[in-house]
C-alpha cells in the first residue's frame, strides 16, 4: 500500500507542478523535476523521522 500511496502522491505532484508552471508562464519540465525531487526528499524525509520515533500508522 505505500508504494500506491507513494505512485500517486507523486503523480498528483507532477500534475499541480505543471500546472504551476502553465500559470506561471514558466518551462513546464523544470517545474516538474524540481516539484517531484522535492516532494520526493520531504515524504523521504518524513519517513525516516516517523521510522526514528517508532510511529506506525495503520
Amino acid at each position: 500500500m505505500e508504494y500506491s500511496l507513494y505512485g500517486f502522491a507523486l503523480f498528483f505532484l507532477i500534475i499541480l507542478g505543471a500546472l504551476a508552471a502553465k500559470t506561471g508562464c514558466s518551462s513546464i519540465g523544470k517545474a516538474i523535476i524540481r516539484i517531484s525531487f522535492w516532494g520526493t526528499v520531504a515524504m523521504g524525509l518524513t519517513a525516516v523521522v516517523g521510522y526514528l520515533f517508532n510511529v506506525n500508522v495503520e
